[in-house]
Parts: C-alpha cells; sequence; structure tokens
C-alpha cells in the first residue's frame, strides 16, 4: 500500500527542522534530451550520498512544492515519491544546482534507511562521516563487558558523574590553551574534547543526528536571537 501524497508531506513535516525548501530557481536547470535531469540525493545533516535518482520538470516541481522528494522512473515511465510504499521519504532541505546545469544536488533528511535493502544508503557506506564513526565506535565498546580492556567501557563502568566530570576537565584544558596554546596544542585539546563529549552522549543515549539536528534547526539565526528566544520560554 502506497502512503499518499499528502501524509507524506505530512511526515515530511513532522521530521523538518527548517523551511522545506529554500528558493531555488527552476529555469535554470538544462534537462537532457529526454527531458531529464540527474539528481544526487545528500543527507542534509552528514553530507553522506543517500542515492542517485533522475527528475523530470513535473517531478522537480513537486519535489519544490511537496518538500519532499520525487523521481522519474525510467524503466516503470511514472512519476514516483520516494518513501511512497515505505514511509521512508526524504524531507529536502535544499536543492542545489552544478555549474553546468544539468545535475541537482538535493540535500534532505530521511526519515528512515533509503535503500530498499534497509541500507541508510543505496551505496552502502558505513556512515556519513567521522562523527558517525566515531559515534559507532563509543557504542560497540559500551556494549563490552564491565571491566573489559576499554577506555569508553571504564567510564561506563565509573558512571555518568566521572563522565560528566571528564568532560569538564578536558573543556577547562581546551580552554586554558585557547588562551595561549600553541595551534597544534588547540587541536589536540579540541579532539580530546570532542572524544568526551562524544562518550557522554553515548551515555545518556542521545544520537549525534540529533545535536546536528538542533544546530540545522538554529542555522542562519542570530545567535543574539536564538538566546533571547530561548529566555522567553
Amino acid at each position: 500500500m502506497r502512503c499518499p501524497w499528502p501524509l507524506a508531506s505530512i511526515l515530511a513535516k513532522i521530521i523538518a527542522v527548517t523551511p522545506p525548501v529554500a528558493p531555488f530557481d527552476r529555469s535554470a536547470v538544462h534537462f537532457d534530451d529526454r527531458g531529464l535531469v540527474t539528481a544526487v540525493i545528500e543527507h542534509a545533516q552528514t553530507g553522506e550520498v543517500l542515492m542517485v535518482g533522475w527528475m523530470n520538470e513535473e517531478s522537480l516541481a513537486r519535489t519544490v512544492d511537496a518538500g519532499v522528494v520525487w523521481f522519474w522512473s525510467r524503466s516503470r515511465a511514472r512519476l514516483w515519491q520516494k518513501g511512497e510504499s515505505s514511509g521512508h521519504v526524504l524531507a529536502v532541505r535544499k536543492i542545489f544546482l552544478d555549474c553546468d546545469g544539468d545535475t541537482l544536488l538535493v540535500k534532505a533528511q530521511p526519515a528512515g534507511p533509503t535503500c530498499h535493502t534497509g541500507s541508510r544508503s543505496c551505496f552502502g557506506t558505513p556512515g556519513g562521516g567521522m562523527l558517525d564513526a566515531l559515534e559507532a565506535t563509543v557504542a560497540q565498546r559500551a556494549a563490552l563487558p564491565p571491566g573489559a580492556h576499554s577506555y569508553v567501557r571504564r567510564l561506563f563502568d565509573e558512571g555518568p558523574e566521572k563522565i560528566a566530570a571528564k568532560l569538564r576537565e578536558e573543556a577547562t584544558e581546551l580552554g586554558a590553551e585557547l588562551a595561549s596554546g600553541a595551534p597544534g596544542r588547540v587541536v589536540s585539546e579540541a579532539a580530546d574534547l570532542l572524544f568526551h563529549l562524544m562518550v557522554a552522549l553515548g551515555s545518556r543515549g542521545v544520537p549525534v543526528a540529533d545535536v546536528l539536528g538542533e544546530l540545522d534547526r538554529r542555522f542562519g539565526t542570530s545567535g543574539l536571537d536564538e538566546k533571547a528566544a530561548r529566555t522567553k520560554k
């Protein structure tokens, strides 16, 4: 049973953290002699390439207007919305056109696995970058039995207060290096802080994607305005 278009739009709005689609000039797109243009779909937060498809004028129009990705199926010769059967829609954040005008880059937020195999990407990639890899490593170490030979597992064994104390310690060390340290020391201490932040998030079961989503929500808003809005709540 297909997920009807209005329902897909609702799903997209549920997972959206920014307006669906930034302004985009469709008239600049150069469709090929079949009336198609290549569309590369990229995870809006991690930058991971999720899939590649084809759009014609109508599917591009629906993508922009509905805020969810639509394609033209060459094999079935019809329009199809990504996630129309599974519900795993792709909520559009931004669309970019390459320098030749014949390839689209669509930044989107997936509502589930993108590939029909159940993989997050049609390319079978393990993740969207270093933060995803680090998050996965922390989860693997945390799953080890108590007392295992692992720094992460030891921090988990010592409990949330120890993890929080270590995070404060690393933040203090970074602050000291930022004040007067050499660039190499700043980089080293920043890496230490980021690593321990990932451990802390893992200990609370908070996905790094949620943090990136919050940054995405704030992007383009003045820090002063954002702070003022929080104060009023």
